[in-house]
Parts: C-alpha cells; structure tokens; sequence
C-alpha cells in the first residue's frame, strides 16, 4: 500500500536509506531477497523536486510503516493519504472520492480525533490555521475532539511558492495534503543524547543524531551484539544500546577506555549512571592491526559501527612504536611490576591499512547477513567525489550516504552486508583487492593530504585550484573546524 513519507528537512542523502533498512529490520522483505535488492518503491508527488520532504512509499502493512516511523530518526511522520490537490477545491473532490471502508472507521462517535495544520517553508498563522480546520468539515467527524490524547490524528500538509533564495527545495506549484497519521518519529530522544550535556566525552565524539542514525543502519536492536573496534567514548554503542543491542567496544588507548576522567566520569558512568542503559558486555584495550581474537574464532558479532580514525580530528595508532616497527628495537616484554600503568608504545596507522584491517575484520566475525556500518572520508573535486570505495568479496555495500562538511571535504557513510563465509581464499583475494584500491586511488590518503586539504588556508586552496597568485598581503582565511 502506498503511504505519503513526510521527512525532516536535513542529512538529506541518509533519508531513503534509513527507511529502506528500517523497512528490512522490520521484515518488509523476503528473507530470499538478495541484500542488494531490498529496496522499496518511491515515487514524488507532482511537481516535487526530489530534496522535497514529501515522498510516496509502498509499504507492505501498516504495522510495518508504523514500526519505520516511530523508530526513524529523519521521518517526520507516516501517513494514509486521504486525499491531495493543488487547491483546496480539488482536495475535497479528493478526500470525498476516497473509499468509505477507508475512511469511516476512524470517524465513529467512540473514538475522539485531532487535526494538525502544517506547512513547508514557511509560517502558518494561528487564525490560518482554524479557518483551514474550518473548510474540512465536509468530513463527517462524529468523534469529540481531543488535542492531548487523541485516538487518531490527522495532518494537513501544503507546500506552496515560499521564495527561490531561501535554500530549500523549489516548489513548481502549490500541493495540499490530507492524511491519517500511521507513525511518527520521536525526536525528542535526541536533546536526551546531546554531546553538551554528556558527562564523559571526548574530541572525537559522534553527534547523538548521526549515531542513531549509524544505529538504524546496521539494524541494532534488541538480542543483537554491536561491535565498535575505536570505541573512543562510547557515543556510538550508548545509540545502539538505547535500541536494546548488546554492546562491545575496544581502543588502543588504555586511559579512555579504563580510566576516563576517573571513578565517576567514564564510559560507562555514560552508560549506567546518566541514561541508565545497560552497560557495555566488556571494553577492551585492543589494536585493530592486532585483533585479541583467538585463531578460528568467527561469526560473533551481529553488528560492527565505527567511525574510523582517518587523520582529521585524530590520526590512527597502532601498535609497535616507530623504533619496533622500522627494527631498531626488538620486542619485549613488560616487567610484572609496570603492567598496571604501563601504556604501550604506538606508530601511524594509515587510513589505508586501517580500512582493510576493518574490512577482514567484519568478514571474519559478522554473522551471515551481519552488517557493517562506517565512516569514509573523501576529498570533493568540483561538487563531484571519487565514487569507489573499499571492498571486499565476503561484503556487499547496499547503502552510501554523503555528509558535505566542506567544500573540499565529505564523508560518506557506507553499509556492507555479509553475503559468503570467511575462507582463506577469500581473504588472500581480499589482499589483492586491497593491493589494487590502494594502488588507483588511496595515494592522497597515505600522503596525509586530507588533514591539509581540510584545514589549510582558504585562499591557498582556491590558488591551487584555479592557478592565481596570492597576494603577500592577503591575510588567510580559515575554515571552521567542525568537521
């Protein structure tokens, strides 16, 4: 059944994907469906553009729109249309052409009703809205009217000619809709998470919308175990936890994820004591270039979320120290007496070597159908990106959603699905395949132009891309830093 899909004007690239793997979560999708295939419908209302908050989806149920709505974090709401028009005449043409067996059970005098003037783009004055209300009573409402508590709700929703320079969508010409709300989003969940009022955080925490939303992708819930290999402040798991997923997390950095800021100001101070969820099953002390996990051990983790460290906010570590790695030292082994506040020496991890590491990783330890669920960094070329990603045969990307934070600089969040076992063959074609995309196109990485590109000077980038000389005199100009 078609349902309008009214979503919040923001992270627009991340709405249909969103929708798409609630819509599998909640089984709107043969379990036989190729994980590349599941995905929905969708069709625009007339003359929409397609950043437009209005979208047609087919859903299979109810119960499965509702579920999608009331778990979503960009759906604003899920409706039954009604009716629309481009005037409010031909809406009432519409809402009274629509199927009584439709209409009439939410409409009885035991059930009591509420409607909902909205509008997109601009601001609906409160007499406005009472002489809208006014118009629709055509509609045989035989219900009382109950504005807190009401058994239905129902919108009326217009886009109309609000200005060209305003930055939203252009409206070709006036759409008015009429519907029975199925779900809506529960947004208010978001100033319950917000970093400002977090009591254990650190410079690289993930913003509570965007983690919520890397939880909704890799379909956490409850039974499910999540896995963050740079847990850093846990921003990422206390999103999944909130769904109801077991939790488990590593870092190399021993200080975050034992000490904190001490007994009561640490990640799970976060977890326990400020949102009461439960705690991480164990955080460990762990370097992804050196998994802890025993040989043979596979297929543990339902989800893995992570935002690598790809050298903007923070670079990479690994293990080793500069001297080990390049044979000045040998190894050795940590004296009984020091292991307690011993903090083991690290070198540069490039995103190179971190991505693969972190691909093999979700190989061998997803279950089947598993998901993984990260960040990837890419450097923008005239409003255009390199579109290849990292890949590798035991995953199947069904997602990639782009987040501009400069004009010079994305991030694009990319969701693989386990589709083979984890083989040796496979790993060693694994390898070569990461031999191949580092070769083509991670040079730029491995040089470390990403942290230059996105904080050098404003002016030095334009000179580069457009051959101008600067003047001595000229003063650089920075970009923010909040990327």
């Amino acid at each position: 059944m078609w349902y309008l899909c009214v979503f919040y004007h923001r992270l627009l690239d991340y709405r249909r994907p969103e929708v798409e793997s609630l819509a599998d979560l909640f089984g709107a999708f043969d379990k036989e469906t190729d994980p590349q295939s599941k995905s929905l419908e969708w069709r625009l209302p007339e003359d929409h553009h397609p950043d437009s908050p209005f979208h047609f989806v087919n859903l299979p149920s109810e119960q499965i729109a509702c579920n999608i709505a009331n778990r979503s974090i960009l759906v604003k709401g899920i409706y039954e249309l009604w009716g629309e028009g481009s005037s409010f005449e031909e809406l009432e043409e519409a809402i009274k052409s629509c199927p009584d067996e439709q209409k009439l059970p939410y409409l009885t005098s035991e059930s009591t009703f509420k409607i909902t003037v909205d509008s997109f783009g601009k601001v609906v004055s409160f007499q406005e809205q009472n002489d809208r209300i006014q118009q629709l009573s055509y509609i045989p409402f035989k219900g009382q009217v109950n504005l807190s508590h009401p058994d239905h709700k129902f919108w009326l929703m217009e886009t109309d000619n609000y200005g060209s320079n305003n930055g939203l969508p252009p409206i070709v010409r006036r759409r008015i809709f009429f519907g029975r709300e199925i779900g809506a989003a529960d947004r208010k969940l978001l100033p319950t998470y917000q970093l400002k009022s977090r009591t254990y955080l650190g410079p690289t925490a993930m913003d509570a919308e965007m983690a919520f939303l890397m939880a909704n992708q890799a379909q956490a819930k409850t039974g499910k175990l999540v896995y963050d290999p740079f847990v850093g402040t846990g921003s990422i798991l206390i999103a999944a936890a909130h769904f109801g997923a077991m939790t488990m997390g590593a870092d190399i950095d021993i200080r975050v994820v034992r000490d904190g800021r001490g007994p009561d100001c640490n990640v799970w101070t976060n977890f326990k004591q400020q949102y009461g969820l439960p705690m991480p099953i164990s955080l460990l002390r762990a370097d992804n270039n050196l998994p802890p996990w025993r040989p043979g051990l596979k297929e543990v983790f339902d989800c893995i979320i992570c935002d690598p460290p790809y050298g903007v906010r923070a670079g990479g570590r690994k293990s080793g120290g500069r001297k080990l790695l390049k044979g000045v030292v040998g190894p050795y082994t940590v004296p009984d007496d020091k292991r307690n506040d011993h903090i083991p020496s690290t070198a540069p991890y490039s995103l190179v070597e971190c991505v693969h590491d972190l691909l093999d990783l979700a190989a061998r330890m997803l279950v089947m159908g598993g998901r993984l669920v990260y960040f990837y960094p890419v450097l923008r070329e005239e409003d255009t990106i390199d579109t290849s990603f990292p890949e590798h045969p035991c995953l199947k990307m069904v997602a990639s959603c782009e987040q501009i934070l400069s004009f010079r600089y994305s991030r694009v969040l990319l969701t693989m699905v386990k589709i083979a076992p984890y083989t040796d063959d496979i790993a060693e074609a694994a390898r070569i395949k990461h031999l191949e995309f580092r070769e083509n196109h991670l040079k730029w990485l491995e040089d470390g132009n990403l942290h230059s590109a996105v904080f050098s000077p404003l002016d030095m980038q334009l000179n580069a891309a457009g051959g101008t000389k600067l003047s001595k005199e000229s003063k650089p100009k920075y970009r923010g830093k909040y990327v």
